[in-house]
């Protein structure tokens, strides 16, 4: 008999510890599985410029855990940038005074919210991801500057010439959303991408925002690339720029000749 309680002892044993393997396994299963809602798709990833090339547009889509605030982040790679200092001389005429270095600075920076940001996220959060132009203001270093009050006066001057070329932007509520079939929430948005955005290779950043936090974070990219004769003349100026430069000039000088001949046809001026 004592045999027979051992063996039903060393029996139970092992079923209790499939029971906890199993149910461990199903609740690392389960945090997967919520850790993973978030999903992140740019259509027309892929963009080209060639001759005809004005712009193109790039929607983002995906799931997120339903109740969450989103924020689409779309980057270049950060790098240094100089700008020119304007000042009057003589306190008459307005001439480049110097020039103005900015480092960790990405060429191309788009921020879109289903709400206002600040409403969202805590300022922390901002700062941590760098979503934002107050957060992309104290990630930047710029130089020579004398203080945090002149710092900010050509951020916001930075910002202003980034604006005008289109390849800064911030705004809300242009993101929609939608709960589907299965429970989740469905995102989109579609956005004008500029002609002024240089060719290379861009990060887009999703952000599942709850509580003024970050809960969730997904990525996807986007490529743009000179093709054909664009990318041929864009590595001749860079490569051989002697060279390019003739070319530009005997283009240059084929429609200038062209136009005249147009006028010379046309009877000349009345």
């Amino acid at each position: 008999m004592p045999e027979v309680r051992i063996q039903k002892s060393e029996v139970r044993k092992k079923l209790t510890s499939a029971l906890i393997g199993i149910v461990v396994i199903a609740i690392a299963t389960w945090a997967g599985d919520a850790s993973a809602m978030l999903t992140a798709k740019a259509n027309h990833d892929h963009i080209t410029i060639d001759f005809f090339y004005h712009g193109s547009t790039v929607s983002v889509k995906g799931l997120s855990e339903p109740g969450t605030d989103l924020v689409v982040k779309i980057t270049s790679p950060e790098g240094h940038q100089l700008l020119k200092k304007k000042g009057k001389v003589g306190g008459m005429l307005w001439m480049n005074v110097g020039q103005l270095k900015f480092e960790n600075t990405p060429n191309f920076y788009e921020v879109f919210s289903t709400r206002k940001i600040e409403d969202i996220l805590s300022t922390e959060e901002m700062d941590r991801h760098v979503i934002g132009f107050p957060a992309l203001a104290k990630h930047v270093e710029i130089t020579p500057v004398e203080n945090e009050a002149e710092k900010a006066k050509w951020f916001d001057e930075f910002v202003k010439f980034k604006e005008d070329s289109r390849v800064y932007t911030s705004s809300s509520g242009n993101i929609k959303t939608s709960m589907n079939a299965d429970g989740k929430q469905e995102y989109f948005i579609m956005t004008d991408w500029p002609y002024q955005a240089q060719p290379g290779d861009y990060l887009v950043t999703v952000y599942a925002v709850k509580d003024l936090k970050v809960v969730e974070q997904a990525t996807a990219k986007v490529n743009v690339e000179q093709v054909g004769m664009v990318k041929s003349l864009a590595g001749m100026a860079k490569d051989m720029p002697a060279m390019y430069g003739f070319l530009s000039i005997g283009v240059a000088l084929g429609a200038g000749f062209g136009v005249s001949m147009v006028f010379r046809k046309g009877g000349g001026a009345h």
